[in-house]
């Protein structure tokens, strides 16, 4: 026995034992697993490990972990966990693995799963118009449903990988969809079959993917490994493998990428190099802005099918948004107080945005207003929608609203933008905002209580239709003049909506 103890019984003094130390992984198997996976390599969340969280300096994992992460699904664990519980959490998802497991090409290739029932067909399967069809994701439960966008009926619901993030892409004859998940899956879907045709898994962690103009090529891009992976359109197999590295040797993940129609290439936003990529793809692609002049002795003979143009930037871009020509893009990132203007012929920053509050670009909208183009955005920590006038680039107009939003949506053929208040005590709310008053004009609550998000439009926007972001939610049709109810249609979590027209003509009223 211990001279404290034996001191303890001699004096009738009870002690506690010390406590022990907290079991750092059956925290994470009972808090974070079930997004973050067992393995640490992603679900839901992206992956926890050094590779992914290298830009979270000092106790930022621990404040992550204890307050949450604005504009993110991250939830506050400051209520249930206690310091000494959070310090080893943080402590865990900093040690590297024993082993990550090698994602090439062999692998990929190994992974893919063709559907054995699958059987083409020459026409649609149904009645319905295929220019406007709609895929809801419903995250709830992992599966998609085809929606007639005209009856607004449930032509099918589909299984489809665990955890779809980024918006599905479509062909441009409307006949496939590719879905991507976030542990890195690529899924390709025949509308026209309803059918799923197979599955191909490109990464471990991966963040969107982008179909190129001419239906041939899938740009899947990566947290982890630190890769763009280009897979064909057609079978689903490699055709070539990108590794995001800087002059300097450091690697990058990818924080999405993005088709750019009439470039025919591909723009990569990147996490950790101030830089961004244009991957050209097509028979003859343009060499404006490569490190050379070429003027006297012309391009060199160029064997490379996906080449690389690098732009050099003052700061990261996470998120972008294009002009409608793709000659500029607008970009901001996570942890900067302004947005930065690229001019993509001449292949530099051409100018400074006075855009604060984490602009959501990605979700930002355009249309003419007084003779001008201006765009729109939401903020995913202030409370305001920034309007910015597209040819110098000022902020024209801050509109209040009653929170943070996450989505913002319109139509060429609507007078209203419509936006909701995702974050914050406010988000069962969606504003209308007036495209030429700059105005808004009627704010819904379509389930108090319960997360509005993720407007979509009909293909002659006389509908919009929005989701009760929960497991147990549903979709809401909404007259998009009158703002009157129309109909309501149970679905788990519907996390987003995509319409057939509206994604292959890049309407100026959705995101690209």
């Amino acid at each position: 026995m211990s001279t404290l103890k034996l001191a303890a019984m001699l004096l009738g003094v009870t002690t506690a034992p010390l406590s022990a130390a907290p079991d750092a992984n059956l925290l994470f198997q009972e808090n974070c697993a079930s997004c973050h996976a067992e393995t640490r390599l992603g679900g839901t969340g992206p992956a926890l490990i050094p590779q992914t969280l290298k830009r979270l300096k000092g106790d930022a994992i621990m404040e992550a972990i204890r307050d949450g992460r604005p504009a993110t699904q991250m939830p506050v664990f400051s209520d249930s966990l206690t310091e000494d519980e959070i310090k080893a959490l943080a402590d865990l998802v900093k040690t590297p693995l024993d082993a990550i497991p090698p994602w090439g090409a062999e692998e990929i290739a190994a992974s893919l799963e063709l559907n054995p029932d699958y059987v083409p067909a020459d026409k649609p399967q149904f009645s319905s118009d295929p220019m406007n069809l709609f895929i809801v994701v419903e995250t709830g439960d992992h599966h998609a449903s085809l929606l007639d966008g005209d009856s607004f009926e449930r032509l099918t619901r589909f299984p489809t990988p665990f955890a779809v993030h980024g918006g599905p892409k479509f062909t441009s004859d409307g006949r496939y969809v590719f879905f991507m998940s976030r542990d890195g899956w690529v899924m390709k879907y025949d509308i026209w079959s309803m059918q799923e045709v197979g599955r191909v898994r490109g990464a471990l962690n991966s963040r969107n993917i982008a179909l190129s103009s001419d239906n041939k090529h899938i740009a899947l891009a990566n947290y982890l490994p630190h890769t763009l992976v280009i897979l064909s359109a057609d079978d689903l197999s490699v055709e070539k493998i990108i590794d995001i590295k800087g002059s300097d040797g450091k690697t990058s993940r990818v924080s999405a990428v993005y088709q750019a129609p009439p470039r025919n290439s591909f723009i990569m936003a990147l996490k950790d190099i101030p830089e961004v990529w244009e991957v050209f793809y097509g028979e003859d692609p343009p060499f404006y802005g490569f490190v050379h002049d070429y003027r006297d002795e012309g391009p060199p003979e160029q064997t490379d099918p996906f080449p690389v143009r690098r732009i050099k930037l003052d700061d990261y871009l996470d998120d972008f948004f294009f002009d409608q020509k793709y000659e500029f893009l607008m970009g901001a990132a996570r942890n900067a107080k302004n947005g930065q203007v690229v001019d993509l012929v001449i292949g530099r920053k051409i100018s400074d945005l006075a855009l604060s509050g984490l602009p959501h670009l990605g979700s930002g909208i355009s249309w003419n207003w007084q003779g001008k183009t201006v765009m729109a955005t939401p903020h995913l920590r202030d409370s305001k929608i920034s309007v910015i006038d597209m040819k110098d680039w000022s902020v024209v107009k801050t509109i209040p609203t009653k929170g943070p939003g996450f989505f913002m949506r319109s139509h060429e053929k609507s007078r209203y933008a419509w936006t909701d208040v995702f974050f914050g005590p406010n988000k069962d709310l969606m504003h209308i905002i007036d495209k030429q008053t700059l105005e808004i004009v009627r704010t819904l609550k379509p389930a108090p209580g319960k997360t509005a998000a993720h407007i979509e439009f009909d293909r002659d926007g006389s509908h919009a239709i929005l989701s009760i972001w929960e497991n147990d939610g549903a979709i809401v049709i909404y007259n998009a003049e009158t703002f009157e109810e129309v109909k309501r249609i149970p679905m788990s979590k519907p996390s987003g909506k995509y319409n057939v027209w509206n994604k292959i003509t890049f309407s100026e009223g959705t995101s690209h």
